[in-house]
């Protein structure tokens, strides 16, 4: 019997060192992911749970610290600018008129409506001025002021009626920070979000007037997204306890404005938000499918990045992505509590 089970004992001692390096499963998940087809453009994915990685992955030679564009997934950056500035007084607020900040650019002649449209009505995109995204964005850029071009286009509803998605929109707002910040977009978000560890904005483009685009041409990393990521996700907080944004801005930028009338998602001040497999999801989103989910009832934040060369809600590429976050999400609901 003592020679049984010493030699069971053995046989335990060289299985355990096997069994604790087995992958978990969240790492597996993201190792399958290289090998679907319909995946392709797929760049990079992390996951992260309550401050901590659980696994990243980058795909067909790309990394998580190189830059990459992501889009309008800077849209939600310039949001969380705009709340610092009303926390430290520069703007009154999301009710806050935009015509007398931006008189100089307004038009000779304009149309009445145009003194109707707040600041709130810039970040859910219910300006109501034509939209400057898709189509008509090249025609923009080409312009010699984008500020003069963007309230200069005819009014497609009044102020506050539908969603008219716009970068025009996002730009407006950087041309208000710079206003009333007294220094250049890119150097208050360096200024502001500068004490989160991680957070770094490479290049971005600028307009004729040297405006930071808002809402468009950033370069970031995949772990500098995920960095803003958890700082919203940790209502506004440093992983040391600073407080860079108000809980209340957090709470106020995903609260439902209105509806996108392409996908149906809620959209807020810079933020959308939609249920995937049963959990309330708030999430950045740049073209080509570049992507920043956050799940609070999960302390669950998922970055995902994407080729920039083709579009990601026609092709259905960006409801793919969406399935995947739904695979994360059950593989993470399984997880034991010590377990990645």
């Amino acid at each position: 019997m003592t020679r049984f089970v010493a030699a069971f004992f053995v046989v335990l001692i060289s299985v355990l060192p096997a069994a604790a390096q087995s992958p978990a499963p969240v790492s597996v998940l993201l190792d399958a992911l290289a090998q679907r087809p319909d995946l392709e453009p797929l760049k990079t994915v992390i996951v992260a749970r309550d401050g901590k990685i659980l696994a990243e992955r980058g795909y067909r030679g790309n990394r998580v610290t190189n830059p990459t564009n992501i889009k309008s997934a800077s849209k939600s950056i310039i949001s969380a600018l705009v709340g610092i500035a009303i926390d430290k007084g520069l703007l009154e607020g999301p009710d806050q008129k935009i015509a007398p900040i931006l008189k100089a650019d307004l038009p000779a002649s304009p149309d009445p409506r145009v003194n109707d449209i707040t600041i709130g009505n810039l970040l859910s995109m219910q300006a109501g001025l034509g939209r400057l995204s898709g189509p008509n964005y090249g025609r923009w850029v080409a312009s010699r002021n984008w500020v003069r071009s963007a309230l200069a286009q005819p009014f497609d509803d009044d102020p506050g009626g539908a969603m008219l998605y716009s970068t025009a929109s996002t730009h407006l707002l950087s041309a208000i920070l710079t206003k009333v910040g007294g220094k250049s977009t890119l150097a208050l978000a360096r200024e502001w979000l500068g004490p989160l560890d991680g957070f770094r904005i490479g290049a971005w483009d600028r307009d004729p007037q040297g405006i930071y685009l808002g809402g468009n041409q950033m370069a970031m990393s995949p772990r500098s997204l995920l960095a803003f990521g958890e700082l919203y996700r940790n209502a506004g907080r440093t992983a040391s306890g600073v407080q860079l944004v108000s809980p209340a801005w957090i709470e106020a930028s995903w609260q439902h404005r209105t509806n996108s009338r392409f996908s149906g998602d809620s959209y807020g001040y810079g933020w959308f938000t939609r249920q995937v497999a049963g959990e309330t999801v708030h999430f950045a989103w740049g073209y080509g499918g570049q992507m920043l989910y956050i799940m609070p009832n999960l302390d669950l934040t998922v970055v995902m990045t994407s080729a920039e060369s083709g579009p990601s809600a026609r092709n259905g590429y960006r409801d793919t992505l969406h399935l995947v976050l739904g695979e994360i999400i059950a593989t993470v609901k399984a997880l034991p509590e010590t377990d990645g």
